[in-house]
């Protein structure tokens, strides 16, 4: 086997995510694949919102790794043969030479949260193709050639299938035997790339079919958690979206991409120890009521905590004592008074407005909860409770004279990610 090389550049990676897929044999005239990514958030980049592939690589990427993983490449193997259904002729128009038309635009479709219901939409392109021709002869011996290298270069306009046909690019490498060549290009769009032969040619296969594409995600911080699953399907064949010309036919003439993103959040909060029981004091403390005499106009406590969320969550309470849209205190005689509490969030977390969170009131009960959303992955930064009495009937309560006492109640409050 003989190899040719060019320059060692390969499918670079612009705004999207490339993913890879692996195809195996197909059955009953159609092949599928499943193609999966995942998204967990990574606490050493927080501000890294992608899915990342989790498909073993096959074709092109598995023979040049390092090229493939400098670029952010991936392929596809698709084990489907392309073999010519007639000779191919000097000079032939594109349909009746080596054409190669795939779908380099992009192509949306929709994947689907089975729990949630959530839709989001996926794009993709194909951005690359390759095989490995396999001609009824050798080349030498088609051309008159004294080489194999000379041969492969004689036999198509334009030098051999290192130099890919206009609008398709070359990878750069490729390798040819006396009667194969092995190639990959890539392809900028959907437009034919044509190879014309100089030289009658009796019969041509193409063993494989390599695919390189690219896939663009959806922001995965504005996703539910879980599994969302999409499909498409592509047609191989004459005038089908992967497209041969007239003389080359697929053995299977349908494709079926299974996509399936999985999405893992975290949302976790910690409290510090002794955090959970909280006193309600004046600014200062005591001691200007007890020797001054001074009534505080509040009473209060922040307590801080520190939270990690990759995604949208709700806060809302649920309270010993009500009824109401607020909690209550209980002096331990059916005496009431109602506190406040609301939260302030780390920079990343905004309102659904996308408006930084500062002393949001929450609310009784799961049908008013305030739903928050990430910007980015936030990862353990601290953000605070507010509790607060600042009604002037309630702290005249709590201050009569001669009436010490206690007053208590339990304040549960929730982080729900099942938004």
């Amino acid at each position: 086997m003989n190899s040719q090389t060019h320059s060692p550049g390969w499918l670079r990676r612009g705004r999207s995510l490339a993913l890879l897929a692996v195809v195996a044999a197909s059955s009953a005239g159609a092949a599928t694949q499943e193609i999966r990514a995942l998204f967990t958030p990574d606490s050493a980049n927080p501000l890294r919102n992608d899915f990342i592939n989790k498909t073993p690589s096959s074709g092109y990427c598995e023979y040049y790794p390092e090229v493939c993983r400098n670029s952010n490449t991936f392929s596809i193997r698709l084990l489907t043969s392309v073999e010519s259904n007639t000779a191919i002729q000097a000079d032939a128009d594109p349909r009746n030479s080596a054409m190669f038309k795939v779908p380099g635009g992009w192509r949306a479709l929709t994947v689907t949260n089975a729990q949630t219901g959530d839709d989001q939409t996926v794009e993709v392109r194909i951005s690359g193709v390759g095989s490995n021709h396999v001609l009824s002869d050798t080349a030498a011996n088609l051309t008159g050639a004294s080489n194999a290298r000379e041969g492969h270069d004689a036999l198509w306009k334009g030098s051999g299938w290192l130099y890919a046909p206009t609008p398709c690019q070359t990878t750069g490498m490729a390798f040819f035997g006396e009667s194969t060549y092995a190639f990959f290009w890539k392809n900028p769009n959907a437009s034919a790339c044509v190879k014309v032969a100089n030289f009658p040619i009796p019969g041509m296969t193409y063993e494989y079919l390599d695919f390189a594409y690219e896939l663009r995600t959806p922001n995965p911080l504005g996703m539910s958690s879980g599994l969302y699953n999409g499909s498409l399907s592509y047609r191989l064949g004459p005038g089908g979206d992967f497209d041969f010309g007239d003389v080359m036919i697929p053995s299977d003439p349908d494709l079926t991409l299974n996509f399936v993103l999985d999405v893992q959040h975290t949302l976790k909060v910690d409290i510090p120890p002794g955090g959970d029981k909280v006193q309600l004091v004046p600014a200062g403390g005591w001691q200007s009521w007890l020797h001054a005499g001074r009534k505080p106009v509040r009473l209060f406590r922040d307590q801080t905590f520190n939270i990690s969320a990759s995604s949208r969550f709700k806060m809302y309470l649920d309270c010993q004592f009500g009824p109401g849209r607020a909690c209550y205190l209980d002096d331990g005689k059916n005496i009431f008074v109602p506190i406040e509490i609301s939260v302030s969030l780390p920079a990343g977390l905004m309102d659904t407005s996308g408006r930084p969170v500062s002393r949001q009131v929450l609310k009784v009960g799961e049908a008013a909860g305030e739903v928050f959303q990430p910007s980015q992955y936030v990862d353990r930064k601290p953000g605070t409770l507010h509790f607060e009495m600042h009604h002037k009937e309630a702290i005249d309560a709590v201050l009569l004279p001669h009436t010490a006492k206690h007053y208590r109640g339990n304040v549960v409050v929730i982080w729900d990610s099942q938004v």
